[in-house]
């Protein structure tokens, strides 16, 4: 246990930092519990830092204490409109890496339009905890391989769902498939904790501009709505025009951005 003592504003307390854990910190008046400081593992790997801090100079002291332990990269995701929060990281010497924009999607046909959608032809939709995980695993790893040869994988919604190393099928009963005879072409995942939120839609290169994301957008949607949900929720990289276009086109209304910064 690691305990540094300093003074916060006016107080004539002493606020302890303390090491609690191997990567937990607390901020301490007397006996009472005023900031915390935590950092986990991304699935990817990635060492994300989170502080909550009742105080700018708790949060800052709270901030030199973790940075001095733990190895960088070091990243972390603030919500857009809390600028107390974003202002502090930045004082940590943390930059903005990417920006997400958050969209409710609609899952009622009447409203989306997609009604009438149907895969293009020789295509068929299989739907999730129906199809080959053989198959489900070779047109996930061919989409991220054209992906990261092109754009790269960053600019697709940051994943956050627990997996095995290397293993970035996370539960295939969550995903639906676009389905050639002797192919997949395409994929949707959806996951529904609380709220469904659509992890990621995807096609392979060859495949796109065809109908084939609409379609699976038009399925899983459907399933939804008859499931009950009025809504959906995703993120889209600022820099995806594409995949923002997509959604907005079927009624996605963007409701917040988030910043995933690094130091």
């Amino acid at each position: 246990m690691n305990i540094k003592p300093f003074t916060v504003g006016p107080s004539e307390n002493a606020v302890l930092i303390t090491r609690v854990a191997d990567r937990q910190w607390h901020a301490l008046d007397d006996d009472l519990v005023v900031g915390r400081g935590h950092a986990e593992h991304r699935p990817d790997g990635r060492l994300f830092v989170s502080i909550d801090a009742w105080h700018d100079a708790t949060f800052d002291r709270l901030a030199e204490a973790m940075l001095a332990k733990l190895p960088t990269p070091l990243y972390t995701v603030v919500d857009e409109a809390d600028v107390e929060l974003t202002a502090g990281w930045r004082r940590a010497g943390f930059t903005i890496r990417r920006r997400e924009w958050e969209y409710a999607v609609p899952t009622d046909p009447r409203v989306t339009g997609l009604d009438e959608v149907r895969p293009p032809s020789a295509v068929t939709i299989v739907p999730a905890d129906q199809a080959d995980e053989g198959l489900l695993r070779a047109v996930d790893r061919a989409i991220r391989d054209e992906v990261e040869a092109a754009v790269g994988w960053q600019s697709m919604p940051a994943e956050v769902i627990p997996r095995r190393e290397d293993d970035t099928v996370v539960d295939p009963s969550k995903y639906a498939v676009a389905a050639a005879p002797d192919r997949y072409l395409g994929l949707i995942r959806v996951v529904t904790v609380n709220r469904p939120r659509i992890g990621l839609v995807a096609v392979r290169a060859g495949e796109q501009r065809r109908g084939i994301a609409r379609a699976l957008l038009a399925h899983a949607l459907g399933t939804l709505h008859r499931s009950g949900f009025a809504a959906a929720w995703t993120e889209v990289h600022e820099s995806n025009q594409a995949a923002s276009a997509m959604f907005e086109d079927i009624g996605a209304r963007p409701m917040s951005s988030n910043l995933e910064l690094v130091r």
